[in-house]
C-alpha cells in the first residue's frame, strides 16, 4: 500500500513503513556535498587569483594522470571540449570544410553542432539496441556507403561495444577517431579506459556527471601538436597558457619579436572557453573521490541491472559483460512497446524523475533537420531508443530504500537486503595503454 503525498512517499511493507523523497535525476551539486562545499568557502576566501591559472594547470597534470593520457585541457564545459577539440583538428588541417565526419545517432546535441558550424557534413551512425553505442559492424555498414574523415563516437551512459575494432577500422581507413567520454569517465574495457582508445577523448564535469565542478570539461590526448592548438583555441587564438618553450617556438615561427605585441598576437581560430580557478580547484577535490564514486556507481548499477534486465518480456536487455568496469552514468530502459514506456512514466509521477535517453536520435532533432534538409539516415535503433527509451538517475549516494523503489517500480519486486545482487570488481588504477 502506499500514500501520496507531494514530493514524498510513504511505503509500507509488513509491519515496517519507510518514507522517501521523490527520486531526482541530480541527488546534489557534489558527492560529500558538505565537505566539499566547506572547502570550496575557504579557497574562495583566500585565494588571490580566480581567473585561469595555477589550480587549473594543476588539475590538468592531476587529471592527464589518472586517466593515462600524456596531456589534458581544461575548459570551461563539455560542450566547449567537444567544440574546441573541431576547431584544433580544422586548424591543424586534419580536417577540412565537405570532410564528412561520423556520429553516434544517439548522442547530445553539441557533439554535432560544432560539425554543422565548422563547415563539415555530420553522418550519422546507428546503434545497437545491446548495448546503445555504435558497434563496428554499423560503421562498416555506413562505410560501405561513404567515406568518413573522422568519426565522433560517443560512449553512452558508461557502457561501448566493440571499440577495440572500431578504433582499428579506423586506423586502417585513415578516420580521425574522437571520443566523447562525457557519460563514461572511468568505464574500462579489456584493460583500457573509455577515452583512451582514439586521438583523444572529451569529458564533462557538469553537475550530475562523475566529477561535478559545476560547469567544466576537458580534452585529454597524446597528441602533443592537439593539445598545444587547444589551448591556442580555448583562449582567443593566442599563446598565454603555453609553455614558455612553446611561446618561443611560435613566436619565432611567426615572427613576433616585440614583448609589446606578443601578449596580443592572435595566431589561430579561437575562442574564449577558459575555466576558471575555481572549477580547477574543485576538480581536485574530485579527482581525490573519482574511484570511489566509479566503485559506487558501478555497485548501483549491477544491483539495479540483475533484476531490471531480467525483464525481457518489457524491456530490451543490455549487453554489458564484455565490460571490465561499468562507470554507470544513469540507468537506461528501452521498453518494448511504446505503450509500456507510457505505462513507467505515469507510474514514476511523483517517485522517480526520469527523461529520454540523453537527446535521443539527433536526426530527429528539429537542428538537424533544419540544417541537413534531405538528409536520407538509416538508423531504425536510434528511432526506437527515441520512442521508447527513457532513463532515471544513477549516483553514487542512493541509499538502500531507493535502491529498493528503483528495483520495485522497473524490475517488479524489492530486492533483499544485500550490499548487491552481483559481485563488483574493485576499481583498479589503469596505466595507459597505447
Amino acid at each position: 500500500m502506499m500514500i501520496m503525498t507531494p514530493q514524498v512517499q510513504f511505503f509500507r511493507r509488513s509491519r515496517y513503513t519507510y518514507s522517501i523523497r521523490m527520486i531526482k535525476l541530480i541527488k546534489s551539486t557534489f558527492y560529500k556535498e558538505s565537505a566539499t562545499k566547506k572547502k570550496l568557502i575557504n579557497f574562495i576566501q583566500q585565494a588571490r587569483q580566480l581567473s585561469f591559472g595555477p589550480e587549473c594547470e594543476q588539475f590538468e597534470k592531476r587529471f592527464a594522470a589518472w586517466q593515462g593520457r600524456r596531456h589534458c585541457v581544461m575548459l570551461n564545459s563539455g560542450s566547449s571540449a567537444n567544440l574546441a577539440v573541431i576547431q584544433a583538428l580544422i586548424n591543424l588541417g586534419y580536417l577540412r570544410r565537405g570532410d564528412r565526419v561520423g556520429f553516434s545517432a544517439v548522442t547530445w546535441s553539441t557533439n554535432v553542432m560544432p560539425l554543422f558550424q565548422l563547415g563539415l557534413e555530420p553522418v550519422a551512425v546507428d546503434v545497437s539496441l545491446e548495448t546503445l553505442n555504435v558497434t563496428s559492424a554499423n560503421l562498416e555498414d555506413v562505410l560501405k556507403r561513404t567515406d568518413l574523415k573522422m568519426l565522433f563516437l560517443t560512449n553512452l551512459l558508461g557502457f561501448c561495444s566493440d571499440i577495440d575494432t572500431i578504433a582499428a577500422i579506423c586506423r586502417k581507413r585513415n578516420i580521425i577517431l574522437i571520443e566523447d567520454t562525457c557519460e563514461s569517465q572511468g568505464s574500462v574495457y579489456r584493460g583500457k579506459r573509455l577515452g583512451n582508445f582514439g586521438l583523444a577523448g572529451t569529458f564533462s564535469f557538469y553537475v550530475g556527471h562523475h566529477m561535478s565542478t559545476v560547469e567544466g570539461g576537458a580534452v585529454a590526448t597524446d597528441n602533443e601538436k592537439l593539445a598545444t592548438m587547444l589551448r591556442l583555441v580555448r583562449a582567443h587564438g593566442w599563446d598565454r597558457n603555453l609553455s614558455f618553450a612553446k611561446q618561443e617556438e611560435i613566436r619565432r615561427r611567426f615572427r613576433v619579436n616585440s614583448t609589446f605585441y606578443s601578449r596580443y598576437t592572435f595566431y589561430d581560430l579561437g575562442y574564449n572557453l577558459r575555466p576558471t580557478e575555481i572549477t580547477g580547484y574543485l576538480g581536485q577535490l574530485q579527482l581525490e573521490l573519482i574511484d570511489e564514486i566509479v566503485s559506487r556507481r558501478q555497485r548501483n548499477f549491477l544491483e539495479l541491472a540483475e533484476r531490471i534486465y531480467a525483464r525481457t518480456d518489457r524491456y530490451y536487455p543490455l549487453s554489458f559483460g564484455h565490460m571490465d568496469t561499468v562507470s554507470n552514468f544513469a540507468i537506461p530502459i528501452i521498453a518494448r512497446t511504446g505503450l509500456i514506456r507510457d505505462e513507467l512514466v505515469k507510474i514514476c509521477e511523483g517517485k522517480v524523475e526520469i527523461r529520454p535517453v540523453v537527446g535521443g536520435d539527433m536526426t530527429e532533432q528539429p537542428f538537424f533537420r533544419h540544417y541537413a534538409p534531405g538528409t536520407q539516415t538509416v538508423c531504425p535503433n536510434a528511432g526506437l531508443i527515441h520512442s521508447n527509451g527513457l532513463y532515471f538517475g544513477n549516483n553514487p549516494e542512493l541509499t538502500h530504500t531507493e535502491l529498493a523503489l528503483l528495483s520495485s517500480i522497473f524490475g517488479g519486486s524489492h530486492p533483499r537486503r544485500k550490499k548487491a545482487a552481483i559481485p563488483v570488481r574493485k576499481v583498479r588504477k589503469i596505466s595507459p595503454k597505447k
